[in-house]
């Protein structure tokens, strides 16, 4: 009998697969079964062949030997996943196998996996595919009755390799060609170079913001009555004119005030929309401090271990319609506490597919993150588990609520020829915002009528100043490469249509690696929250073409990969525009009349090398890197801790080695390792152990008549805090 091997991306996901297709014999590097094997990847078996396996010329770095553009790209098999590789071969090529089910991820970069891994292996058997969204065995028995045409995405995996070549042409071109022409470690890339020229612009704009003071002018007719002054024309609520702000307070006070309109209106506001990849990472990053890739990593484990959540890597913020009948299901995974209430609140009403979070014209290759209708039990989460989970779980409640209700009333008033307005909200219901716990404040104004007079009581004014643009953090970087069209100088309408139509610059998939890769270059660093271009990375937006650096060129040919996806545009036309891109980086840099600096060169000599090092801020702290890129050691002299300063709370650096380590503070505040330990040690019996949050949550979870949600929140809160 034939057999049909499913490839996998990591073993996790290949064990639940192996499990449901009851593939129970173990063999070297798969399962198998009556009717499958079921075999595995580690991330990427195969990539692209370093320039190097293109002969001598490409073996040293030389300027006069670029540009480097085989007219064909090789796979080779990555060294260290070897092992795993000619398993998974072993098992293709098998005479009893006729079919190939890819499982991997289902996306452009888990074609890209295994479709590599096939052409590596000259393994050219019909394929078909599993496309799931989640890993739970409900939706692997369905997605393997529903497989599809391997045909069909042959274009996604056209896309794929078009973006890999790509990088291959313009960023191995580009970062050889900076550093030889330079003598320093310096990478450029068709998405990490424009994304550091955002970073460059706001700081620019940061420098060049010149603050300027205002007034606002507040007046009070009665206790619970103020109205702000505001300009007719332009609706304006500031006064940048020192006497003039003077002049109407002295105008005003005592004088006489006319109610000129009353309107009351009632408003609805629907809940924040469910999260895609961006606006998790954007708001786990807010709340918690993760950064974009920690999120990624930490869903993955939620997606393939826990079976928690669907598929992360998604730009859709909506569900399908054919997701409608499964939310019950969804909804008794989260009928434990802290969300039975929120549960039992939305399962009185009919649930209904309403178009504010379904919509199959929003919906491409994945819908929006939701909890799967497997719970997991709260013990077995990590700390950073259980926060993005809660995360999920709420939002996913909350658009499942009714609005949020209010009445909201103006009052519009007029004195000495002046307009003055004040606006009040009343709560009618709180709706979805009862699953974030907000309390049902109201700003109520008293009842006044339409021609009522007031006398003024008193008159403020209140001092302003305009504020720069804010730097950079994590998620609202991720923001702007999602939305670059700001950072763009002379941007056409044209433009403007690209860059939406693209979703920004890089892929949901993608711009976590992006942020590393310019933490890993030295190119940006991290000052407690905020994102700083460093020296390195404003001299080398010096040096890269300039239009390298803008988002718009990117973007386009992040609408020409989508196109090629679509079957709208070969793979071939594409490559060829990126290597003639390539080509005219390469000559602008050779051209060049430019330098490049070190501005942090340290006293200290290299221990391989002995020429002097460099200091950088790595994410994680201090480091002193060789300045030859042909050496590369590195070494770490201060690592950011999650150690807190007792007298600021801000996290402690350790620097030193052995038992001379030190905890240091930008505070000024300093403290031995071992004096740091022993006071650890006497404040531990105050803390709250795991296993004692473990147990309370265990309990909990057990407990089905649990009727205290109050103490069942602080539960929750107990193993959050921890």
């Amino acid at each position: 009998m034939k057999k049909s091997v499913v490839l996998a991306e990591k073993p996790s996901v290949a064990r639940d697969l192996a499990r449901v297709l009851k593939c129970e014999k173990k063999g070297n590097g798969y399962f198998e079964g009556s009717k499958y094997i079921v075999t595995w990847a580690l991330g990427h078996l195969v990539t692209l062949a370093d320039p190097e396996s293109y002969g001598d010329t490409y073996k040293s770095w030389k300027l006069e030997d670029l540009p480097m553009l085989p007219s064909k790209l090789n796979l080779v098999v990555i060294k260290k996943t070897s092992k795993q590789f000619h398993a998974v071969k072993a098992q293709l090529n098998r005479g009893d196998v006729d079919q190939v089910i890819i499982a991997t991820d289902a996306g452009r970069e888990g074609e890209l996996v295994a479709r590599w891994i096939l052409a590596k292996a000259h393994c050219h058997k019909p394929v078909k595919r599993l496309w799931i969204s989640s890993v739970t065995d409900k939706a692997i028995q369905e997605g393997f009755s529903q497989l599809k045409d391997g045909k069909r995405y042959e274009p996604l995996y056209d896309a794929a390799v078009a973006r890999s070549e790509a990088d291959w042409y313009v960023g191995l071109n580009g970062t050889r060609a900076l550093t030889t022409k330079y003598n320093a470690q310096l990478s450029c890339g068709r998405v990490q170079t424009p994304t550091l020229a955002m970073i460059a612009k706001r700081e620019a704009d940061i420098q060049a913001f010149k603050p300027k003071s205002f007034d606002q002018l507040i007046i009070s007719v009665k206790d619970s009555l103020r109205f702000q002054w505001y300009q007719k024309e332009s609706g304006e609520r500031r006064i940048f004119d020192d006497q003039h702000a003077k002049n109407l307070k002295e105008k005003l006070e005592g004088e006489k005030l006319t109610v000129k309109a009353v309107k009351k209106q009632k408003k609805k506001t629907l809940a924040p929309k469910l999260y895609d990849l961006t606006e998790l990472q954007r708001e786990a990053n807010q709340k918690f401090g993760f950064s974009a890739k920690e999120t990624l990593s930490t869903l993955q484990k939620l997606y393939e271990h826990h079976k928690a959540v669907t598929y992360p890597r998604t730009d859709s913020r909506y569900l399908s319609s054919d997701l409608v009948e499964t939310l019950d299901d969804r909804l008794k995974a989260c009928d434990v506490q802290p969300y039975r209430k929120f549960v039992s609140d939305i399962r009185k009403r009919p649930l209904k597919a309403d178009s504010h979070f379904v919509d199959d014209r929003k919906v491409t290759d994945h819908h929006a993150i939701i909890p799967t209708e497997q719970a997991p039990a709260p013990s077995a989460l990590s700390d950073r588990e259980y926060k993005l989970y809660q995360l999920i779980v709420r939002r996913f409640l909350a658009v499942l609520y009714p609005a949020y209700e209010y009445e909201q009333t103006k009052i519009e008033a007029e004195a000495c020829g002046e307009q003055f307005e004040a606006k009040g909200d009343q709560v009618l219901a709180l709706g979805w915002k009862v699953v974030y716990d907000t309390k049902a404040e109201s700003e109520g104004l008293p009842v006044v009528k339409e021609a009522e007079e007031f006398t003024i009581k008193n008159c403020t004014l209140t001092k302003g100043e305009t504020k720069p643009p804010a730097r950079f953090n994590e998620g609202t970087l991720l923001s702007a490469m999602e939305r670059p069209q700001a950072f763009m100088e002379n941007k056409t309408e044209e433009i403007v249509e690209t860059l939406g139509k693209t979703g920004g610059i890089g892929t949901v998939a993608t711009r976590a690696d992006i942020i590393e890769k310019l933490f890993q270059s030295f190119l940006i660093e991290k000052r407690g929250k905020d994102l700083f271009i460093t020296s390195k990375g404003k001299q080398l937006l010096d040096l890269v073409p300039e239009d390298l650096r803008t988002p718009a060129l990117t973007a386009e040919w992040e609408q020409k990969l989508e196109a090629i996806a679509n079957g709208k545009l070969t793979k071939q036309a594409f490559i060829s525009d990126m290597k003639q891109y390539a080509q005219s980086i390469v000559g602008s840099i050779k051209a060049s009349d430019k330098t490049f600096r070190h501005d942090n060169i340290t006293g200290s000599k290299c221990p391989e090398c002995g020429k002097l090092m460099l200091e950088v801020n790595g994410k994680r702290g201090k480091m002193r890197v060789c300045q030859d890129r042909e050496c590369g050691y590195k070494k770490n002299i201060a690592k950011v801790t999650n150690a807190r300063c007792p007298k600021c709370k801000k996290k402690l650096e350790l620097r030193g080695e052995g038992e001379g380590q030190t905890f240091a503070c930008v505070c000024g505040h300093r403290e031995k390792l071992s004096v740091f330990n022993e006071r650890k040690k006497k404040n531990k019996h105050k803390q709250v152990s795991k296993r004692e949050v473990s147990n309370y949550m265990k309990k909990q979870n057990k407990d089905e008549d649990f009727g205290n949600t109050a103490l069942a929140d602080a539960l929750a809160k107990l193993k959050l805090d921890k």
